[in-house]
This record gives C-alpha cells, structure tokens and sequence, in this order.
C-alpha cells in the first residue's frame, strides 16, 4: 500500500521533470564519451585543455544525475540546484544559437525553460514541501 501511495503523491509535473534530468544526464554522458574518443584520436590536440574539457563534462553528468535523484526522492533542497542546472541548459543553447547548430540551441533553451517550469509549478512545488 505504501508503494502505491509514494506514486499517487508524485505528481505528473515532478515525475517529468526527473525524467528530463535523466534525459539531460544521458546526453552530457554522450558528450563525455564523444569527448573521450575526440581526446584519443585528435592527432594535434592540447592534452590539458581536452583533459579538462573532458573532466568537466564527466563532472556534469555526476552533478546532474545526483540532483535528478534527489528531485526523484523528493529532497526539499533540491529544486535550487535543478533550477541552476537549468539555467545552463539554456545558457549553452544561447551560445549554439550564436555558434551553431542553431536547431540544437533551440531544443537546449526550450529544454532548459520546460524543465524549469515544471520544477516551480505549484504541483512540484507542494510535493517537495515547498509551499
């Protein structure tokens, strides 16, 4: 009975965004790879600037399936660093938008903006405690 209770009082808008974090996580996992294989295949490369390029992708995938978690779980402190994580989802589409590819850009800031309105709307926001 417990179990059906936890998943009747999540409600919609918080369980999609989760979902969208794990979506967001994936692909910084994507680009990490992607990353990696650049790093050992690149014939003239800067080791320490791939190096950290890399390093910091990896650091993103960790911090942004640890606040996916703990939005899944319903952590009252986690609905600030979701929200930052979604500030730079839209930070980097702008910079795609300036940069190329364009398409990307937009699908990045309209993911950043989606998952933040889900994260603030009132359903979310009385699931996490945050009334």
């Amino acid at each position: 009975m417990t179990g059906e209770k936890s998943v009747v009082d999540k409600p919609s808008t918080l369980v999609w965004a989760v979902r969208l974090l794990y979506l967001e996580c994936a692909a910084l996992a994507g680009l990490t790879i992607y990353l990696i294989v650049l790093d050992l295949t690149r014939p003239s490369v800067n080791v320490g600037m791939a190096v950290a390029l890399t390093v910091f992708a990896a650091l993103g995938v960790a911090a942004v399936f640890f606040v996916a978690r703990a939005l899944g779980r319903r952590q009252r402190g986690a609905r600030g660093p979701a929200i930052v994580v979604q500030l730079f989802t839209i930070a980097a589409g702008g910079f795609l938008l300036q940069v190329g590819p364009s398409w990307l850009g937009l699908v990045l800031m309209a993911l950043g903006v989606l998952v933040g309105l889900l994260i603030v709307l009132p359903p979310s926001t009385r699931a996490l405690g945050i009334d």
